[in-house]
């Protein structure tokens, strides 16, 4: 059974590809050589596999539940060729990932919410890319016709602010900021009154990146939604939490910190490219029951792409299938 059908254009599929290589060729590199050799799959090469599986950072749980799913399906069919287990794998994995609604379009999907802006709230930890992908999200959003205001809402470093302000010019998008060390509530308050007041289509908020004090994040996260809510009820309606995928486990801990924290609703898992750690993006959605619904593969704007299961499970299997 294949899950796999084409949705992306040529462009943005060979840009994936080319973000995953190095987790390909890491992974597969390892898969080959235990299937050398062996004319049906056994024990001691599942028990590789689980190893290759957790050195790809996919993680323990996830891991386990993969290898479990195939010893059913070799147990099933009394003998499974060896030269099978890529597409096995394959649509494992492809079944492991959270689907999200819009992930068939290479455009950004944006719900209707009865004539209010849609409001994401983005939270993570700083240096994981948070400010970068608001700003991709912005540009995009504003090529597809969207407006989009932005609030500086991260206001314990100037940087943030800044650095905002410049993907705000860059995508030619309103943006409303204050002094470093304002209250971040009331920067997001500002923000939606001004986008409910401009009939804005789109209103990304940025957070403070800390993690020291898990309950005053909580608290933060908390009281900037209510303050929202005043202006437009149910906002947030998404909060997305962006993870640095190079950083293999590291990426699952602030998973678990920030979850813990507040309602996250979505994951954006940048610095894919460059990286042998894509599993980290299986093991995550997997995980967290959370759906995956950007992947960054690049520095330009456009290579924060929509993610797809199945694009993503192709890329990661190029070649690997036939």
């Amino acid at each position: 059974m294949s899950f796999f059908k084409r949705l992306f254009s040529k462009e943005k599929k060979d840009k994936l590809d080319l973000g995953l290589e190095r987790t390909r060729e890491g992974f597969f590199g390892k898969l080959a050589r235990i299937i050398t050799g062996k004319a049906h799959v056994d024990e001691e090469m599942l028990d590789e596999l689980e190893e290759i599986l957790i050195t790809s950072d996919v993680g323990t749980d996830t891991t386990e539940k993969i290898i479990k799913r195939i010893q059913e399906r070799v147990r099933q069919e009394k003998s499974m060729p060896s030269d099978q287990l890529n597409q096995v794998l394959r649509d494992e994995i492809a079944q492991m990932l959270v689907g999200h609604e819009g992930e068939e379009s290479e455009e950004i999907f944006i719900p209707a919410t009865d004539g209010m802006p849609y409001v994401i709230m983005v939270v993570g930890v700083n240096g994981v890319g948070k400010t970068t992908t608001i700003g991709k999200m912005a540009y995009q959003l504003q090529q597809q016709g969207k407006k989009v205001v932005l609030g500086a809402a991260d206001t314990f470093r100037a940087a943030a602010i800044d650095q905002l302000k410049i993907w705000a010019e860059r995508a030619n998008v309103e943006i409303v900021a204050q002094a470093m060390n304002a209250d971040p509530a009331a920067v997001a308050f500002d923000t939606l009154q001004s986008a409910v007041s401009k009939n804005a289509d789109v209103v990304i908020i940025d957070t403070a990146g800390r993690l020291h004090n898990k309950v005053g994040l909580m608290n933060e996260l908390t009281k900037i939604k209510r303050v929202m809510q005043k202006v437009v009820p149910n906002a947030p309606h998404d909060v997305m939490l962006v993870l640095d995928g190079s950083t293999g486990q590291n990426a699952f801990e602030q998973a678990k910190q920030f979850t813990a924290a507040t309602e996250v609703s979505s994951l954006a898992i940048t610095k894919i490219d460059g990286t042998a750690k894509g599993g980290v993006v299986i093991g995550i959605s997997d995980q967290f029951n959370i759906p995956v619904r950007f992947i960054g593969v690049g520095e330009q704007a456009g290579d924060l792409q929509v993610f797809n299961r199945f694009e993503f499970v192709d890329s990661l299997f190029a070649g690997k299938t036939k």
